[in-house]
């Protein structure tokens, strides 16, 4: 799988993580209904499949790497609909986090470690 396949792999995990579990915000924080949480759980579901994808061998190291990526996306979330813009420490927070998460993803292994 290419870099761009895996990377969209968890940009589409982290949008549905995010989205699900704001639903379930949106219920138990806001008041919105609780219709809210059907989408909610689909969501969180897509988000389980989805990392499923992720080319690793092993989960844990998969889950490592989605972190960096979940945190870029958790502040792209944080601007685009929650309207708050990231400060400077929150962007280089996620600077450090994405680059961690590409060491753990495209460093080169030998097979089985």
């Amino acid at each position: 799988m290419t870099s761009f396949g895996t990377l969209a792999i968890y940009a589409g995990a982290a949008l549905a993580e995010i989205a699900g579990c704001f639903a379930f915000w949106a219920w138990m924080r806001q008041g919105a209904s609780a219709l809210w949480l059907a989408p909610g759980l689909v969501s969180v579901a897509a988000f389980a499949w989805l990392l499923t994808l992720a080319p690793s061998d092993f989960a844990g190291r998969a889950y490592a790497a989605y972190g960096g990526v979940y945190i870029a996306a958790s502040l792209f979330w944080l601007l685009t609909v929650e309207g708050q813009r990231p400060d400077t420490w929150d962007l280089t927070g996620a600077a450090i986090c994405v680059l961690g998460a590409g060491i753990i993803l495209f460093a080169p292994r030998t097979l089985g470690s």
